[in-house]
C-alpha cells in the first residue's frame, strides 16, 4: 500500500527543514523522529537531492546541506537569535505540551535560516542556557545580551563585580553558561583572579567590558560542569 502522499510530502518538508537546523544529521535520528524505516529515509533523501536540494552524504556520519543553502529571505543578527534562543528555554517551561511543540518547531525553522556560524552559536547557547520558573517578575540586569555574545564568541570578559558587602573587585573571567534561579540570572565563568569557575549574580556586575582578547572554549557541557561541582 502506498503511504499516503500528503504525509510523505509534510515529511520531506520537515527533514529539509532539520537539515537546515543542524550541521549534520543522520538517517537513523531522521528514522527515529518521523517514526519510519531507515530505508524511507533514504527514499526520502534521494527524492530531495532530485528536487535540487544539495545534499552532501558524509560517510559514516550522517547528511549534511551545502554551505550557503537556504532559505530566504529571513535575516536575523546574532543578538536577535540569541533572544529568541532564551525565550525558547523560557517557554520550554510552559505546561502545555502542544504550546511548547508549536514553539520549538517554529524556532527550528528560524534556526534553519541561520548560516552555519550563527547557527552552531545558537546551538551553543540552548545547550549552555538553563531556565528555572522566576517568581521575581522585576529583572534588574542589562548585561544579558552581552553576555550571551561574550559567551558564543568565546570573548574574555572584563567586569567591575559587587560581592555582597558591596566591595568592587575587578575581574577578568571566561563565560560559560547562563543560568536563571527562583530570584536571579547567574553567569557561569572560570575567573582568572580566582582560577576556577565562579558564579556571578548578573545584577552585581556593575560594570562589563567585552575585549577583543578571545579564550579557548571549555571541553565541557554545562551538565557535566553541573556534575563536576555537585
Amino acid at each position: 500500500m502506498y503511504e499516503n502522499e500528503t504525509n510523505r510530502l509534510s515529511r520531506l518538508t520537515a527533514i529539509l527543514t532539520q537539515l537546515q537546523t543542524k550541521r549534520l544529521i543522520t538517517a537513523t535520528s531522521l528514522a527515529d523522529k518521523f517514526q519510519v524505516s531507515i530505508r524511507t529515509i533514504y527514499r526520502d533523501i534521494r527524492a530531495l537531492e532530485q528536487s535540487g536540494v544539495p545534499i552532501i552524504t558524509e560517510e559514516g556520519k550522517g547528511y549534511t546541506l551545502m554551505e550557503g543553502y537556504k532559505i530566504p529571505p529571513v535575516m536575523f543578527t546574532e543578538n536577535q537569535a540569541n533572544a529568541l534562543i532564551l525565550a525558547e528555554q523560557l517557554v520550554l517551561k510552559n505546561k502545555d505540551s502542544s504550546f511548547v511543540k508549536d514553539y520549538v518547531e517554529a524556532i527550528d525553522k528560524i534556526k534553519a535560516v541561520l548560516g552555519y556560524s550563527l547557527k552552531d552559536k545558537a546551538n551553543l547557547l540552548a545547550e549552555r542556557t538553563r531556565f528555572n520558573q522566576n517568581s521575581n517578575s522585576e529583572k534588574n540586569s542589562n548585561n544579558l545580551s552581552q553576555l550571551q555574545f561574550a559567551l558564543t564568541n568565546f570573548c574574555l570578559t572584563k567586569i567591575e563585580y559587587s560581592n555582597e558587602a558591596n566591595n568592587i573587585t575587578s575581574r577578568l573571567i571566561e563565560p560559560f553558561a547562563l543560568v536563571s534561579t527562583t530570584e536571579n540570572w547567574l553567569l557561569v565563568a572560570w575567573c582568572r583572579l580566582r582560577k576556577e569557575f565562579r558564579y556571578f549574580r548578573l545584577d552585581r556586575i556593575k560594570h562589563l567590558e567585552i575585549l577583543s582578547n578571545k579564550f579557548s572554549p571549555h571541553k565541557m557541557t554545562l551538565q557535566e560542569f553541573f556534575d563536576k561541582s555537585h
